[in-house]
């Protein structure tokens, strides 16, 4: 067949069938991030049926989907949002970071993955789904809620801390020298700089330079200006997506609302060929021997997550159920550890038993976050509800007393 015509047959019966699994997780009120890791194991190596003709164009695309989506991430906070998030949160920040980087960078060293393994799985297990945490906020109807700005704090956080572990880890994995390292990382730290102090102070020209009322101009302006700038970044050996993140941020006001509402399709579509892409890149049979440590893993860092959001909202004054509610809200993982353990699978420089471990914790994360933050509420009331109900002898001694 003509490989054009074998491309455009693959590549419609892939987004026609994501569109039906998201329509199925909606059904069943989850992320579709699973059901699209899934149907990615399911065509890629060693799934049902080896999809050959898409390849470089969904390689492509995930790049795409994941600057689209730091970028939009970066459009739900102002520069001095974040600045003053960071001041709140970074005592929950370096928390949540201990609490939740080591578990991971421990099972890499248990199996021998080395210190790259180390710092990879670190970061997976880390860092929160923003995407999924807003989602199931907003679907929860907990905007609101007293401890949403808590949650929203450490997600910065997170944002702030990727902003500088994902350049060190390129470099890493690229094999660079210390001072090639400190390089990169100085690099990183001065573009971020710079960013947040043209985000602050020039914010609105920086709007002003993509924006137009004509639908049109405007995403052709927003998408072209994504692209730029995630290519600078990455040529200066700062991630892609940190780049589009920052943009985002400088991006603000009536500029970064309208922005939001015409990316979202794209990003939804380039995303949902980005997780797909991962999944294709997966052997099935590379997880069954590591689910174990997947399920074990998932169930040590939704307990870390939930401490960290209990503390940060004790901290804050907020009482037992939102804590509770703070907490189960941080525990789904997604686009993020997969871009990381995406980003070393590529490099070649950590073994494939990683990916298929990530994509196995990502998926169970993925399932338990949600699930865990709906059911969290009704489960903490009806436990002190029992554990203040009184034993057979505690009413009699009551009303004698």
């Amino acid at each position: 067949m003509d490989p054009l015509a074998l491309t455009l047959i693959e590549l419609g019966a892939v987004v026609f069938c994501l569109g039906l699994l998201a329509r199925l997780a909606g059904r069943i009120g989850m992320s579709p991030i699973p059901l699209y890791l899934v149907g990615g194991l399911a065509f890629g190596a060693g799934g049902l049926i080896k999809l050959d003709g898409m390849h470089e164009f969904a390689h492509l695309s995930g790049e795409i989907g994941v600057i689209l989506l730091l970028l939009m991430l970066g459009l739900e906070y102002t520069a001095a949002e974040l600045v003053t998030g960071l001041r709140r949160s970074w005592q929950a920040g370096v928390l949540d970071l201990v609490l939740n980087f080591l578990p991971g960078a421990g099972i890499a060293v248990w199996l021998g993955w080395g210190l790259v393994g180390a710092i990879v799985m670190g970061g997976v297990t880390y860092i929160s789904s923003s995407g999924i945490a807003a989602k199931v906020i907003t679907d929860l109807g907990r905007i609101g809620n007293r401890e949403t700005p808590v949650v929203l704090a450490i997600l910065v956080f997170e944002d702030l801390t990727m902003a500088i572990y994902l350049p060190i880890l390129t470099a890493i994995l690229a094999g660079v020298g210390f001072l090639g390292g400190l390089q990169t990382v100085g690099i990183a730290l001065a573009v971020v700089t710079l960013v947040l102090v043209v985000a602050l102070k020039h914010g609105h020209r920086v709007s002003q330079a993509v924006h137009s009322e004509n639908s049109e101009v405007f995403l052709l302006n927003l998408l072209g200006a994504a692209l730029l700038v995630a290519g600078i970044a990455s040529a200066l050996q700062v991630s892609a997506a940190v780049g589009a993140f920052m943009l985002g941020i400088a991006i603000s006001g009536a500029t970064a609302h309208n922005a939001t509402r015409i990316l979202e399709p794209l990003r939804d579509l380039f995303a949902a060929i980005f997780f797909v892409a991962f999944g294709l890149n997966t052997d099935p049979s590379s997880i069954p021997p590591v689910l174990g440590w997947a399920l074990l893993l998932a169930l040590a860092t939704a307990v870390t997550k939930v401490l960290t959001g209990f503390w940060a909202a004790k901290r804050a004054g907020i009482a037992v159920p939102g804590r509770f509610r703070a907490g189960a809200a941080l525990i789904a993982r997604g686009e993020f550890s997969i871009v990381i353990a995406g980003l070393a699978v590529a490099s070649g420089v950590v073994p494939r038993e990683l990916a298929a471990l990530a994509t196995a914790y990502v998926l169970l994360m993925a399932i338990i976050g949600p699930l865990a933050a709906r059911f969290v509420e009704p489960t903490v009331k009806a436990f002190r509800k029992s554990s203040r109900k009184p034993k057979a002898s505690e009413p009699i001694a009551s009303f004698e007393a």
